[in-house]
């Protein structure tokens, strides 16, 4: 017996289309299997495809499943704001929801209304990982076509996150951005030398003068070679910033906003809050928008 089920292309963290970080959406996925799930996922081939699907619990208002063209992902920030902005066309949509993944339940907000509004997702505070010691910082300078004197010297290469953990690299502007020159094959080794999934790459002296941040980021271990815009990374770099004193907070919070995608023809933008508690940080918030490209259905 056949079925129908909604797919939708989205540009994430945009507002303008064919740039920030493409994400496919399915809806009605509940009663596809893994494997479905997977080749509709391979078809679109989109770095990630977010399947929506009924609760199956009384803490939550709806499931996301995240899956690359290779295998499943336990959660995807930009998967979610493309998700969460299809959702938000309906008239009754919900302004506040709880989403739960593989990797657990998250609060979703979505901030004003019409074609400006954002989705906003509340995580829990990534923890702050260990700094490379010289050896593993020489080799991935190397492997970035980096000097040492391209470095910001605020800002020791270290790891953040736990399941999902990226290498924080601070360099001293845009030129370094744009001069990077990856060897792919060397920073998949090195990924599970230094147990860092990812490389993110940011300057504090951004090309553009309304945000903190510029950054660019590498993940040929999950065969990711260069992602356009990560919001996962950004709410790491916040903490990270926060860590070495380098983002501003009244106590309660801090906020920023970083670009990404510029040198793959697809500019976004992130925007990033930090939530305080007794001068610990206790939530990071990952804020966007989203823009329509196409939505189809597929009849399986």
């Amino acid at each position: 017996m056949s079925r129908k089920v909604q797919v939708h292309q989205i540009d994430a963290f945009t507002r303008t289309p064919f740039t920030g970080n493409p994400a496919g959406v399915v809806l009605n996925a509940d009663g596809l299997d893994d494997g479905q799930m997977l080749a509709i996922a391979r078809e679109l081939n989109n770095a990630d495809t977010a399947f929506v699907l009924a609760p199956d619990g009384s803490d939550h208002d709806l499931r996301v499943r995240f899956f690359t063209p290779r295998t499943e992902a336990g959660f995807v920030g930009h998967a979610t704001i493309a998700a969460h902005y299809v959702l938000t066309r309906r008239r009754d949509a919900p302004t506040r929801l709880r989403q739960k993944s593989k990797a657990g339940i998250v609060d979703v907000e979505i901030r004003g209304s019409g074609d400006e509004r954002r989705v906003a997702i509340r995580q829990s505070c990534p923890p702050i990982g260990r700094e490379l010691n010289d050896r593993e910082r020489l080799a991935v300078l190397d492997a970035l076509a980096l000097a040492s004197d391209d470095l910001d010297t605020r800002c020791p290469l270290r790891i953040v996150g736990s399941s999902s953990t990226r290498l924080m690299v601070g360099v001293r502007g845009p030129e370094q951005l744009k001069q990077l020159r990856p060897d792919f094959n060397r920073l998949t080794t090195l990924s599970a030398q230094i147990g860092a999934a990812g490389y993110f790459v940011f300057t504090l002296a951004p090309s553009a003068p309304d945000c903190l941040t510029e950054s660019r980021m590498f993940c040929p271990a999950l065969g990711i070679p260069e992602d356009p815009v990560s919001g996962n990374a950004h709410g790491m770099l916040g903490v990270y910033l926060a860590h070495r004193g380098l983002l501003q907070h009244d106590g309660e919070r801090a906020s920023f906003s970083g670009i990404q995608g510029h040198f793959l023809h697809r500019p976004g933008r992130v925007e990033v809050e930090l939530e305080f508690r007794d001068g610990s940080i206790e939530a990071v918030w990952i804020i966007g928008q989203a823009v329509a490209i196409f939505e189809t259905e597929i009849t399986l």
